[in-house]
Order: C-alpha cells, then structure tokens, then sequence
C-alpha cells in the first residue's frame, strides 16, 4: 500500500470516529474554555468547619485508613520524631534534602537519618522507612499531598521504603477537594503524590493486602 493510500485510510478512520462521536468538543481554544466554565459545579467547594473539627476530621480519616496520627506543638517535632522511631524500631532512615530546614528544628539523636540524593531503588529499600514534611492534607478525604521540593523530595523515596513518616501543620490542613486545588494551582507542574493512608489494595476476592503500591504502614504527625 503506497502512502496516499496509507493516508487517505487513515483520514477515513477519523472521519468515522468523528461522524460517530456527536459530542466532540469544538476545537476553538475560546469555545472550550466557554464550555468548561459553563459545567455545573454543585458540588461542596467551601470548608464549613471551624479548626479543630477540620483536624478531628482529618484524624478520623487517617485512622480509618489504618494510618497512626500523633499530635505536637510545632516547637516539639523533632522530640516527636524520635518516639515514634524508638516505638516503632526504626534506626534508619531516609529523608528529603532539605527536610531540617522545611521543619525549622534539628532532626532527634541516635538515628541514621541518610539524605537522599538520587539513591537507587535497592539503595532505597535498604532502609527501613522515610521521614518527610508535606505541602497540605485533605481532611474530608484524609488525603496528604506530597510534592517534589525541599522536604519532601522524589516521589520513589515514599513509596519504596516499607515505612512512612509524615508531618503535617495544622496550618497546611484544608477542608475539601476544590481548595486544595486551588492551594495546587501555583506549584501544578511538580511531581505531585496523594496519599490516603498505607498502600492497600483488594483483590476479586475482597481479600485486603497491604504494601501493594507503597509503604504499609504509616504515621503522621499532625504539628499544631
């Protein structure tokens, strides 16, 4: 088959799909962005609760999610950090560049706190979990947004260790889905995460497994 042939073929496979597809948005830049604007949005946009119903949410979420959360003054993470490690066993951990800085205190003692710096993922799944900062959380969806800058890092750090340590201020912590879109709308263009709890999947069978997509256990810090 020579190339017109081969082209004018193809022009016919599109002419049917058009003729076929009757909704076809108008291709107009100006005319798709009319009818965008133009698309009922009854859905709830505004927060309507005050800040500690929008944090006891949150909570609620994440522990339905079978994530931890511990509270903490802002002045007290790092002494928080170090608990939960102690608790949990953890001695090695990876972390973000940039992460002290995010958080504005020194990291706790007596761990091994490894910067990652383009790891590979075997070097990453040496370690036992990650500890990382946040750029904002979902409370009606117990949702924690991850992006790539200083204190957050790349996305393969938290998702390859077994073990995830999050902290996330209060003052971060939005109420729906539409406002935290539009907190995103500035920094769009960066690798972004959203994180409901640990990784967790089902099978056919409804059978729950955990670790499927990421770390299976996580713990957050919500820092008022």
């Amino acid at each position: 088959m020579g190339v017109d042939a081969t082209a004018s073929s193809r022009e016919e496979v599109l002419r049917r799909i058009r003729s076929a597809i009757r909704d076809t948005p108008a291709s107009d830049v100006v005319a798709i962005h009319a009818e965008w604007e133009a698309l009922p949005r009854i859905y709830k946009q505004n927060a309507s609760l005050d800040r500690e119903a929008k944090l006891a949410m949150l909570e609620d979420r994440l522990r339905d999610y079978d994530a931890n959360v511990q509270r903490a003054k802002l002045c007290e993470i790092g002494m928080t950090i170090g608990k939960i490690l102690a608790d949990r066993g953890k001695r090695r951990m990876v972390v973000p560049a940039g992460l002290v800085e995010a958080l504005g205190q020194s990291l706790p003692a007596g761990f091994v706190f490894a910067v990652d710096e383009g790891m590979t993922s075997a070097e990453l799944d040496g370690f036992e979990g990650v500890l990382t900062a946040s750029t904002l959380a979902i409370a009606e969806t117990g949702t924690i947004v991850l992006q790539n800058v200083p204190g957050q890092g790349r996305r393969a750090p938290t998702l390859i260790p077994d073990y995830h340590l999050c902290i996330v201020r209060a003052a971060d912590v939005v109420e729906t889905v539409p406002e935290a879109m539009v907190h995103l709308q500035a920094t769009a263009s960066l690798a972004t995460t959203f994180v409901s709890g640990p990784s967790a999947t089902a099978d056919i069978e409804m059978t729950r497994i955990k670790g499927v997509h990421g770390p299976r256990f996580l713990d957050v810090i919500l820092a008022t």
